[in-house]
This record gives structure tokens, C-alpha cells and sequence, in this order.
């Protein structure tokens, strides 16, 4: 059956009216893939560009990374595969979600390779072959639980899975077998080590029923970076860096919840900018924004910039954290709107309309030279680096350069 796949627009550069960006630095890009790779000692290269290639751009950063080295790329969904694919990558590209609905043939279509880990998923690609939609046989990953509980394979399940396996050998082929690491991050490695043990556990339960793939993999950012080859080494043939490829450190994270970055030597991709689009005097006391969650002190200038919730600015960084304006750090003050925020410049001096701010990344001016990262933001916002970078919506143009 054709499916047709339809995907929300991006906002493109040349379409852009207001000043909100994302500039993508893509030799940055490029610099952290080198450096992931060095740290995977040989192992193969997957990308991870879930989540339209976390919030960067999946189309110009797989053409980067591709023309960079990158041995093949891994998405979540169908639908990013398919992007992927009609932006002109020619690289290998997994699914790694495991859900198809009613499209298995348009994963095979699109060159796309599927991960399985239930039986009704092998029963539907092998109908396919069987009848003669798709010239068989598939090529498969398997994905195994080993304690992320989310999905796969269990431990338990796994030998009626192997059975199905065998009896679709003729219509599938493991190429690949996988696993998804819980805990990479955390300071000790216990628990990694135990989840290697049973991928090892499983690699040989299904060896020993004929079934041999080319290739393992587990290691995502963390696993990759923080260096245990003493401890436990879950690099395997190949590797699946995401959050690293874009400039942020997974951190190593102790039971008080602190945590030290696995790397210093990443840099950041994305850069995000607007500009004052107004600039005002208010009186001592006076409310700011919806609800009035500030008040001035004192006599106070707010400058309002075109940058919203609807951006990707969390709301949850109302009176919290800070912008960079003319080099130096601005408070948000008042709730974060839907399209605008304002910061208090009483101590800015010379700010005008049309200055920029920049939301996230570094800024040199008359002021001083600072940065802000999207692990500051996500202190203030009470999540995760991961969560800063991928909400940047798809109204916000990206802008590609090369330094």
C-alpha cells in the first residue's frame, strides 16, 4: 500500500521577517564527529538525528556529516527516514523506533532498515517477500531489552523470538543487533556493565541457533566519550552518538545529582538570536507581562525581544536565567509569551531597537563577551539539555554557515 507522508514545513531563511534564528555552525558539526570518532577506536560512525537531528536541521546535517565521514545515520521514526532519503542522503539509514502502522513497504522503498523486536513486525515484512512486493530477503536489526525497559526483545522472550527468526530465515536477514543503554551516564558503571553482559548473553543464545550479525552496537554519547575501556567497553562494531555531534557533553552524573561533561573538547553547533524590537521606561512598581509575575524595583528600562514559548523558549524560564545583550547577561523578567519575552537593560548601557540578543550561544560586544549554554538553560528550566535544543520550533529558520 503507498502511504503518503506529510511533514510540517520548516521555516526557510529566505521566507524570514522577523530577526529569530538558529544559526548552525557546521564546522563545529563536523569537529565533534571527529571527535566521537577518535573515541570509537574504529568502530563504525551511526548518527543519531532523532527529532529532526535535535532540533539542528536533519537534512543539511546529514549532507554535512555524510560528506564528513559518517558511516550511517539513525532516526526514530519513519517519517524522519523518509526526510532523510528525499534530501539526497545516500548513507545507510536505521528506524530504530520499531513502529511502521501500515508501511513496511515504504521502509523498504526508501532503502530505510527496519528494527524489529516482535513477532507481528517479522510476520509483516516477510509477507511482503512472500508476496513478491519486495525482493527478499530483508535486512533486519533486532533490538534487545537488556534494561532499559522500553523496547525489544526481553531476555525471557528471546528464544521464541529466535524461533520466529529461523523460520523466516528465508524472508529476513539479522544484519545488525542492538541494544539501548539506561544508565551511560551515571558516574559508576555498574549498571552498563551488566547490560553489556546480557547483549553478550543474547549475541550468544542467538549464535548458537545460526543467527550472526555483521554488526553490534550500543554506545550512545556517553558510553563513547566517557573513556571506561577498563571498566566496560560498549563500543562494539559501531557506535551512536546524538547530543555529542551537537556540541553538548553528557555529564557524568553522581547520586547527589551533580555531574561532571564526559568531554571538554565538544563545541556548540546551534547559536540562537533575535533582536529588540522595543525599548521603554517603567516607573518603580509597574507590572511586566501577563499576570504581572515582575515588578520594578525602581525605575527600570525593559526592552522586549521576538522570541516566545512558541519558539522554543520554555516558559518555565519565566523571571529565570538570561540573554546576552551588547556582551553582557540580561534577566528575563515577567512571564515568557506565547511570541515575545522581555529583560531588564537598566544596566545596559546604549541599547537601542534592533540590537541583538542572543537566547543561546556566545556573544562579543561593546559590553563584554559571554556565552550561555543549553545546559544553563536547562538548570533554569528544570530539564535536560537534550529537551533546550529540540524544542526550537520549526517556525525558527535555521541558518547554515561556515566560519
Amino acid at each position: 500500500m503507498n502511504v503518503r507522508i506529510l511533514r510540517p514545513r520548516r521555516a526557510a531563511p529566505a521566507d524570514a521577517v522577523r530577526p529569530t534564528r538558529a544559526e548552525i555552525n557546521l564546522a563545529a558539526l563536523r569537529h565533534n564527529l571527529h571527535v566521537v570518532a577518535r573515541h570509537a577506536r574504529g568502530a563504525k560512525i551511526w548518527a543519531v538525528l532523532k527529532a529532526d537531528g535535535y532540533g539542528h536541521g536533519a537534512p543539511a546535517v546529514a549532507r554535512t556529516l555524510e560528506r564528513a565521514g559518517a558511516d550511517g545515520f539513525c532516526v526514530a521514526l519513519l517519517e524522519e527516514g523518509i526526510e532523510l532519503r528525499e534530501a539526497g542522503i545516500n548513507a545507510p539509514i536505521l528506524v530504530m523506533g520499531g513502529y511502521y502502522g501500515s508501511a513496511h513497504g515504504e521502509v523498504l522503498a526508501r532503502g530505510l532498515t527496519p528494527v524489529v523486536y516482535d513477532g507481528a513486525q517479522l510476520e509483516a515484512f516477510a509477507r511482503l517477500v512472500r508476496s513478491g512486493e519486495v525482493e527478499g530477503p530483508v535486512d533486519v536489526h533486532v533490538k534487545i531489552d537488556t534494561g532499559m525497559a522500553r523496547l525489544g526483545v526481553t531476555m525471557d522472550e528471546l528464544g521464541t523470538f529466535a524461533d520466529s527468526l529461523r523460520h523466516y530465515a528465508k524472508e529476513l536477514r539479522v544484519r545488525g543487533l542492538m541494544t539501548h543503554l539506561a544508565q551511560a551516564d551515571a558516574l559508576s558503571a555498574e549498571e552498563t556493565r551488566e547490560q553489556v553482559r546480557l547483549f553478550d548473553e543474547a549475541t550468544a543464545a542467538l549464535r548458537a541457533r545460526g543467527i550472526v550479525p555483521d554488526v553490534r552496537h550500543a554506545a550512545n554519547s556517553a558510553a563513547v566519550l566517557r573513556g571506561d575501556v577498563d571498566i566496560v567497553d560498549a563500543r562494539f562494531d559501531a557506535v551512536r552518538p546524538g547530543i555529542a555531534l551537537f556540541g553538548v557533553p553528557p555529564l557524568l552524573l553522581s547520586k547527589d545529582g551533580g555531574g561532571n561533561p564526559v568531554s571538554d573538547e565538544l563545541r556548540p553547533v546551534m547559536r540562537v538570536r533575535s533582536e529588540i524590537v522595543d525599548v521603554r521606561e517603567i516607573p518603580a512598581g509597574a507590572g511586566i507581562g501577563y499576570g504581572a509575575l515582575w515588578r520594578a524595583p525602581a525605575k527600570a528600562r525593559i526592552a522586549t525581544i521576538a522570541m516566545g514559548y512558541a519558539d522554543g523558549l520554555s516558559r518555565q524560564l519565566s523571571n529565570k536565567g538570561h540573554v546576552l545583550v551588547r556582551g553582557k547577561r540580561a534577566p528575563i523578567v515577567g512571564a515568557v509569551s506565547m511570541d515575545m519575552v522581555m529583560i531588564d537593560v537598566t544596566a545596559h548601557e546604549g541599547v537601542s531597537i534592533r540590537d541583538e540578543v542572543v537566547v543561546l550561544g556566545a556573544q562579543e560586544g561593546p559590553l563584554g563577551k559571554d556565552a550561555i549554554s543549553a545546559q544553563e538553560i536547562a538548570g533554569h528550566a528544570g530539564t535536560i539539555a537534550w529537551e533546550i535544543l529540540t524544542s526550537i520550533s520549526r517556525r525558527v529558520p535555521r541558518f547554515y554557515r561556515e566560519p
